[in-house]
């Protein structure tokens, strides 16, 4: 699909990339979730399916904040506090060891809420608010959601297929 311009196209896509990414998720064995065999966020480094799966869940929980901190009239540091653009693989980082004590199946049940939270988010906008004006910097609101969830689902859906194949 195009990039999505409306809600419906958003939550469509939301839905369609992390449907097959799911399916990739849930035949992996629990035996090798936690071994680090992944391309890491960071180069050079790995990781392993549950962070992965980590990494997914901060980013949306990372969105849903923003969005809170901006209804509530706070001022937001992207992309997180402590954190620059150019330090994206410490934020990874950071996700992994949020969410290290979540055993596997926690973790995607975890991720499944943080999905719905989202789509409940799409859903409260309208399409102006989504789409018609800038939300950070030149970003639209809907562009900084797509950018943080359908996104980073298609790639960790190629990392996991090419993880899978090595094996």
């Amino acid at each position: 699909m195009a990039v999505p311009k409306n809600k419906a196209e958003l939550i469509f896509e939301i839905e369609s990339s992390y449907s097959k990414l799911k399916k990739d998720l849930e035949n992996i064995s629990l035996e090798f979730t936690k071994v680090k065999e992944l391309e890491g966020h960071s180069k050079g480094t790995k990781m392993s399916v549950s962070d992965l799966v980590a990494y997914l869940i901060g980013w949306g929980e990372l969105v849903l904040k923003w969005n809170r901190k901006k209804e509530n009239g706070e001022a937001v540091n992207f992309p997180e506090t402590g954190y620059k653009w150019n330090e994206l693989g410490k934020l990874a980082q950071k996700f992994y060891l949020d969410y290290e004590k979540l055993n596997y199946l926690e973790l995607l049940i975890k991720l499944d809420e943080t999905i719905e939270k989202l789509k409940k988010l799409i859903e409260h906008n309208t399409n102006e608010e989504l789409y018609e004006k800038p939300w950070y910097g030149k970003w639209t609101k809907g562009k900084m959601i797509q950018l943080n969830s359908s996104s980073p689902y298609k790639n960790a859906r190629s990392r996991v297929r090419k993880w899978k194949k090595s094996k």
